[in-house]
């Protein structure tokens, strides 16, 4: 039986559109997901929208489940909440999360499908990689209890962090954010805000997601003596400037990279993929996470809405796209 679904496509950089795709029959160990919900991640996403990805990290960004190539054409997306229509016995039925670009229906590997547990609604739970980004950067910042610590840049990843930190002991924790609307999500994460100009300095840890590079300077400033600003920004073809002949040596600073691609070497020897997503799903039980969704469409609008998106006259953290058949 042939069957088909729809899927959104990035046709030329600054330009999507919905196209017809055919759907392999499910082999032994494949399931058939229909989508209820995706996110669009608005920050590699819109990158990826208008052709910002440098030919040097075109496999290195690619998706699980991505088809064409960088810059166009290319679907690409990795937010994606189903029901099992068809697959083994214990999946069918169930809702799951899958890195699956935005696609009505797909079939993929059971492997590639984790269950999403019955305490997060399938709404939220297209948080589930943004979240598993903020578990590996806090892997690979090893926060202590008590630290000061900033999280430079109130975008969708930066939140998470936030969200998550806000959880530790003792911490004095602020979001940093040049636009003073942020101060709404951070209150409903719990956090408190500050602007860069009003931030708290002397931080033992600043994770910086901002994606600017006057985030990052501003983030080595807030720093303590010997402190440590752990990257999460994706720059894409951009180039930063850093005054890293200030008192960077002096004062001994630490610059670290963190990227969701490889298990942080903090828990790699006893922790894999599969740990960190099913871990990233078990704390969307917190209902405050929902704050991080900042606006809905349903799928047959992307192809005006990913501009939008991209140009900033839709604001977003996470936009969730919503599917036909969703109840």
């Amino acid at each position: 039986m042939n069957r088909s679904a729809h899927a959104f496509w990035l046709s030329s950089p600054g330009e999507g559109e919905i196209r017809e795709v055919a759907l392999p029959q499910p082999g032994e160990g494949d399931v058939l997901v229909r989508s209820l919900y995706s996110g669009v991640s608005r920050g590699t996403e819109t990158l990826v929208f208008r052709g910002g990805v440098p030919q040097s990290q075109h496999a290195a960004m690619r998706a699980p489940f991505q088809e064409g190539e960088f810059p166009a054409p290319v679907k690409y997306g990795y937010l994606s909440v189903g029901v099992v229509e068809e697959g083994p016995d214990k999946l069918v039925g169930r809702t799951v999360f899958c890195l699956h670009p935005h696609q009505t229906r797909y079939v993929v590997p059971a492997s590639a499908v984790t269950v999403v547990p019955d305490t997060v609604p399938a709404e939220r739970a297209v948080l589930a990689g943004t979240v598993e980004t903020a578990v590996n950067a806090l892997w690979d910042a090893a926060p202590l209890v008590g630290d000061r610590i900033a999280v430079v840049g109130g975008g969708m990843i930066g939140c998470s962090v936030a969200a998550l930190l806000a959880r530790f002991p003792g911490v004095r924790l602020q979001l940093v954010d040049a636009d003073p609307g942020r101060a709404d999500v951070a209150k409903a994460l719990g956090v408190d805000f500050a602007t860069p100009q009003t931030a708290l300095g002397e931080c033992d840890l600043v994770v910086h997601a901002s994606a600017t590079e006057q985030g990052l300077a501003r983030s080595l400033e807030l720093l303590t003596a010997e402190g440590t600003v752990v990257e999460l920004s994706w720059y894409g073809d951009r180039q930063v400037s850093l005054p890293l002949g200030e008192a960077f040596h002096s004062r001994r600073l630490v610059i670290r990279s963190s990227q969701v691609g490889t298990v942080s070497p903090a828990r790699r020897a006893s922790r894999t993929y599969a740990d960190r997503l099913a871990l990233a799903l078990d704390l969307l039980a917190d209902p405050a996470l929902d704050a991080l969704v900042t606006g809905e469409s349903a799928f047959e609008e992307l192809p005006e809405v990913m501009p939008k998106l991209a140009s900033g006259e839709i604001p977003a953290l996470c936009h969730r796209v919503r599917y036909a058949d969703t109840p």
